[in-house]
């Protein structure tokens, strides 16, 4: 009986050993996803709407789609088609199933419905981000990115906007999750596929968000020799890229009545058009600095700790001689790279606009995330040599606190702010339908434009004709008084009564 109880006590001995222990700011995936969702269901309720764009371009065309007319910008018109069908009908597509639920029938259902379903794909993607990010790198930056992402006003309007910027923002997530993790194999393909999708569907510039870890995966097979492996993972990846603009094409083809490239036209618009007077540019241009002072309103701290996290990174590699997370430091300088990268994109270009830094929101919120890690392991060292030790452990623990805890109410103070200031265009739908503001008959009134002082061109109207080949013929039909030069075109308004 001893020596059964001995091996017993032996086998039980060797269970406890292999048993992984929780680490230190360990915190389930599920959690997470809960307290992601949380925040992007108040953003869901109250985030003011904030770029015309939003409405114009993605609302009003997923209107027609679901409800039959809707206003319709230029850049929809068969002449142009700079924007991609297949993104608007997948979000009616999500309506339409919204639209099964008995109490779904009103409009307003249906639109807080669709933002709802947006927060809840975010947080979905969060999730993933940050379970890879604190497997792969650390626990304490997983939560430390958990914190940003959750109390930041950036993320509080970008989580449920509906503009191909979010949904880029969402797919730049599931790409760099694929690429960070190399837990039972490389995910060279599916990162691919991920920033693919974004940039097929949403918007070509998001491309870029794979340059560096595209890089790291051709350095590590060329200095390891798996070049043919290398090659089958990038092979795999582009070809389920071009599955997806296979099938976007086909779509784009049935709404517009012709073959193109939505993608290819949005690029040469936006890029070669500018060199003949049109482009981007005639719609206003901002000084180089715009994005810091935006980014330093909608991140504040942590917008300077994304900065410094590359400095901080070499730092504690070269100076201290420790590791700054699980991975090499060659690692971390391709993790953090994609935030550089993007600001100095969009920084150089002349046209500036705040919905062109929501694929960034993710990567600052992991560079200030890394930098903070770092800085919380100077501060915590207990080397005798350094100089750190000086200083009184109560003392570095309220500057910490301090600081996070100042970063966190400006944050929150900045949200509550923007939705007391701005949620004008989300409010004035209530009163529109009040006993003595509507009149009997007004349900199927339609908005219409009265001339101001703007010069610019203004939406048309989708065409209702009941002709040709087609169930939306306001998608192939050419509207009139359409250009590509932001000329006004008198046609788009009323005359007032």
């Amino acid at each position: 009986m001893s020596i059964k109880k001995a091996r017993r006590e032996r086998v039980l001995t060797a269970r406890r050993l292999n048993r992984s222990e929780p680490a230190p700011y360990h915190l389930e995936p599920i959690v997470a996803f809960y307290v992601f969702f949380a925040a992007h269901l108040l953003a869901a309720i109250w985030s003011p709407i904030q770029d015309c764009d939003e409405v114009y371009n993605y609302w009003e065309p997923t209107h027609y789609l679901t409800h039959g007319y809707g206003l319709q910008t230029w850049e929809y018109s068969p002449e142009f088609a700079l924007r991609s069908w297949t993104y608007a009908g997948v979000h009616a597509v999500v309506i339409l199933l919204g639209r099964l639920i008995p109490f779904a029938s009103s409009k307003v259902f249906q639109f807080y419905f669709l933002r709802t379903m947006l927060g809840f794909f975010c947080a979905v993607c969060e999730a993933r981000l940050f379970a890879k990010m604190s497997r792969t790198l650390n626990p304490r930056i997983g939560l430390l990115f958990m914190i940003i992402m959750v109390t930041s006003p950036g993320m509080f309007h970008a989580s449920v906007s509906y503009l191909p910027s979010s949904f880029t923002m969402y797919t730049t997530m599931l790409g760099i999750a694929a690429f960070l993790d190399w837990r039972g194999g490389i995910r060279t393909a599916q990162g691919i596929f991920w920033m693919g999708t974004g940039a097929i569907l949403a918007w070509p510039f998001a491309a870029a968000m794979v340059i560096p870890f595209a890089i790291e995966e051709i350095m590590l097979g060329s200095l390891s020799g798996q070049v043919f492996e290398l090659a089958h993972r990038f092979t795999d990846g582009t070809v389920r890229s071009l599955i997806v603009f296979a099938l976007q094409t086909a779509i784009d083809a049935f709404f517009y009545q012709k073959l193109l490239c939505v993608p290819w036209n949005m690029l040469w618009y936006n890029v070669l058009a500018a060199r003949d007077g049109k482009g981007p540019n005639i719609y206003g241009t901002e000084p180089w600095h715009f994005y810091i002072r935006n980014l330093l309103l909608n991140f504040n701290l942590w917008f300077i700790l994304a900065l410094v996290s590359m400095p901080l990174l070499l730092f504690q590699h070269f100076v201290r001689q420790q590791s700054a997370t699980k991975q090499s430091y060659l690692r971390g300088i391709f993790f953090l790279s994609p935030f550089y990268l993007w600001l100095a994109i969009f920084t150089l270009q002349p046209h500036k606009e705040e919905r062109f830094m929501y694929p960034l929101y993710p990567t600052l919120a992991l560079n200030a995330a890394v930098a903070l890690h770092i800085l919380l392991t100077i501060l915590g060292s207990t080397d005798p040599r350094s100089f750190v030790r000086l200083i009184p452990v109560k003392l570095r623990l309220a500057f910490v606190s301090f600081c996070v805890i100042a970063a966190i109410d400006l944050s929150l103070w900045r949200t509550v702010g923007v939705v007391a200031a701005y949620s004008a265009p989300l409010s004035v739908y209530k009163p529109l339908q009040s006993p003595g503001v509507a009149r009997p008959g007004d349900a199927g009134v339609k908005a219409k434009f009265v001339k101001s002082e703007f010069d610019g061109l203004l939406p048309g109207e989708f065409s209702e004709a009941k002709i040709g080949f087609g169930f939306f013929p306001g998608t192939w039909l050419v509207p009139p008084g359409m250009n590509d030069e932001n000329s006004e075109d008198v046609g788009k308004y009323v005359r007032e009564l």
